[in-house]
């Protein structure tokens, strides 16, 4: 027992010291986003007269060579929209400038233009202080890193720069830009992450500071909210704000893209990860901008259609790593002719030995379209009781009662007064994403539909929206109405019956029920339940009874489930999916994604068959079968792609006759261990 106690002390001692040694690996320079290699062959493209980087610099040179003098403020305020604004145009024309002029300087060796550079950061240098007001944190990570890349280039050039100066600007990085930075901010739009981890890689590398790089690619992976790459593109290539306007998708994809740059520098691949997903981002937007048709979960905003200038470097790294994006060539072609430093930045030496090879592609297996108006509607038969806006949805449910008979909820916004009551017997049915159901803020009620009876069947709900929100109308921000603010408390579809059976098939099938700061879909006591086609997405807030208590989907003492090809996504405290003391489940072929908690949450419960769904992206683990008296029996999780999970991609505990097969893990938790398996009745305190 001696000896293996020393030999455990030895063992611990040698991982200590690997740690040790992984934190001060020093960073590749100069390594922000290029390294020598790519710096040569830039110079050597445009110094031999190539195009396009020859005009590129041209460009460069021309705006480098324009008056400028840096004016310094020690405060730098900018508020919303600018106002106010006191500092801030001043500090982004100098960050801007500075990496031209250090440009220009690396490729002429004209010093000329190292002293304009090194000059603009001696200004700031010592005067900064702080930022404030609104933007303050966005107006910091867009300057940042241009500061740094300039920094960069001066400090590993033999520019002048001088020791003392180096040092200044360094403290102003770690005094003024670091503490406001390092805390992230993925409550807002997700182009703020994605600037602010651009920035925090490029005072990484300035500073040598490996944990920091190493933090900003775990926020990139796993940031919660709208703060990581999952959050902000979805397996589709749908951005976080492609209802808001395309100025601000593209910036945010173009912040990831540059982060992701930067990491690709120091040897990190961010681009291919997530079946390329930054690509796919890329690209369907850029569809979208050259007019093509782009299926979304959203009403795709048409503000601001104008290409920016950050396809050149998306372009050419995905060329090279031989993946065919058509719409982000098109889209570089037409703005490289005046993208000028995006052409020479984006040039690579992809023949170093840092760059690793592009990820096979992995087919999904979601790849029907979820939710309300996915399927062609068949034509409606006679008999069938009609509603149009304005009039009354309980009426024509219960004279349709008990016979089997259809409700069409017809194209518009129908606002209901109390929340529908639904009988036995009946379907309702809608013409897709143009029929929606609201419960009136003013009813006081909390559930937009409820059953009846406690003995509820045969009953079903199709194509139509359920409207949790507030408003129907959603804005132009889609992060200002978002339940995860809970200034509300409403529930969706919310059937209980007060023992198991005492309800029994029930049908909801290509509905969209979203933005209910209670849970989307909530079943207790019910056999027969399948959710076939939906999309359940905002659902499941901190309201009382308090976060991760509700969901996009809660099931309990429910059998013979059944849930499809569907959509389990983005609940900002709760699961995509709990299923609690319920036996005989299914659930297959769905996108389980970005949920705050847990993707899939099963306790005690039985014979539950999880297999080919997308779970990704989700705050906790992809997957928790947790532990609570008995534990569950006869869980098995069968070929699933379970990547970029915050947490393990399967954790279990105490689960009888259990398997975990054939799944596909990636980049889960901070560690390579992608799956727990305990025995141990655990019972999870958080």
């Amino acid at each position: 027992m001696k000896g293996n106690r020393w030999l455990s002390v030895i063992l611990l001692c040698a991982v200590m010291l690997l740690i040790q040694s992984l934190n001060a690996q020093k960073m590749q320079h100069p390594g922000i986003n290029q390294n020598a290699a790519d710096l040569a062959e830039m110079k050597h493209k445009v110094l031999s007269g190539q195009e396009p980087w020859k005009t590129a610099f041209n460009q460069l040179k021309a705006m480098t060579d324009a008056p400028f003098v840096a004016k310094p403020f020690a405060h730098v305020l900018r508020g919303p929209y600018g106002r106010p604004n006191i500092g801030g145009n001043e500090l982004s024309a100098s960050a801007e400038m500075a990496y031209n002029c250090a440009l220009v300087w690396y490729i002429t060796s004209d010093r000329k233009y190292a002293r304009k550079a090194i000059a603009i950061l001696n200004a700031w240098s010592p005067v900064l202080w702080d930022f404030d007001y609104n933007d303050a944190k966005l107006l910091a990570a867009w300057t940042g890193h241009a500061l740094c890349n300039a920094a960069e280039l001066l400090k590993y050039t033999n520019a002048g720069w001088e020791p003392k100066d180096i040092d200044a600007f360094q403290h102003m990085l770690m005094t003024a830009y670091y503490p406001l930075l390092r805390y992230y901010f993925p409550e807002a739009n997700g182009n703020w992450d994605g600037a602010i981890i651009h920035s925090i890689m490029a005072i990484a590398v300035f500073t040598d500071n490996r944990p920091m790089f190493e933090n900003a690619v775990d926020h990139f992976l796993h940031g919660p909210v709208n703060g990581s790459v999952f959050k902000y593109i979805y397996p589709n290539g749908q951005c976080q704000e492609s209802p808001r306007d395309q100025g601000h998708v593209q910036l945010g994809l173009g912040e990831f893209a540059g982060a992701a740059q930067v990491a690709y520098t120091q040897g990190v691949d961010l681009f291919s990860i997530g079946n390329n997903r930054l690509g796919m981002g890329f690209e369907y937007t850029a569809g979208f901008l050259l007019g093509h048709t782009q299926q979304c979960y959203c009403v795709i905003s048409e503000r601001a259609k104008n290409l920016g200038g950050n396809y050149e470097y998306v372009y050419r790294h995905y060329k090279a790593m031989g993946v065919e994006l058509p719409f982000v060539k098109t889209a570089a072609d037409a703005v490289r002719p005046k993208a000028a430093r995006n052409v020479l930045t984006a040039v690579r030496q992809l023949n170093g030995k840092i760059i690793t090879q592009s990820k096979p592609h992995r087919q999904y297996p979601l790849q029907s379209v979820a939710g309300a108006g996915a399927i062609q509607q068949k034509p409606y038969p006679a008999a069938v009781i009609s509603v149009l806006p304005g009039q009354s949805v309980q009426e024509a449910v219960d004279k349709a009662a008990g016979s089997g008979g259809q409700v069409l909820i017809k194209a518009g916004v129908h606002t209901l007064p109390a929340t529908l009551r639904l009988p036995s017997g009946v379907q309702i049915v809608g013409e897709g994403i143009a029929s929606i159901l609201f419960l009136d803020p003013a009813s006081g009620a909390r559930d937009a539909i409820v059953n009846n009876e406690e003995a509820m069947h045969d009953v079903a709900i199709k194509n139509l929206v359920i409207e949790g929100s507030v408003s129907v109308d959603p804005g132009t921000d889609p992060n200002s109405n978002r339940s995860f603010k809970g200034r509300y408390n409403r529930g969706g579809i919310i059937f209980r019956s007060s023992k198991e059976g005492g309800m029994r098939n029930i049908m909801l099938e290509n509905i969209t029920v979203r933005n209910c700061t209670f849970n989307g879909v909530l079943i207790s006591g019910a056999d027969s339940v399948t959710v076939s086609g939906c999309d359940l997405s905002e659902n499941g807030g901190n309201v009382i009874p308090g976060p991760s208590l509700q969901h996009n989907l809660l099931l309990t003492h429910c059998r013979k489930i059944k849930v499809e090809h569907s959509r389990l996504v983005t609940s900002p405290y709760g699961s995509g999916i709990a299923l609690e003391h319920c036996r005989q489940a299914l659930l297959a072929r769905c996108e389980v994604a970005r949920n705050g908690y847990y993707g899939i949450l099963i306790s005690e419960s039985k014979d539950i068959l999880v297999r080919q769904n997308l779970i990704e992206g989700n705050d906790r683990s992809g997957a928790l079968i947790a532990f609570l008296y008995k534990g569950s029996d006869g869980v098995i999780m069968d070929s699933n792609l379970i990547h970029y999970n915050g947490g393990y991609g399967v954790e279990s505990y105490a689960a009888k006759n259990s398997r975990y097969v054939k799944n596909i893990y990636e980049g889960n938790g901070k560690g390579a261990q992608q799956e727990k398996i305990s025995d141990e009745k655990t019972v999870l305190m958080h």
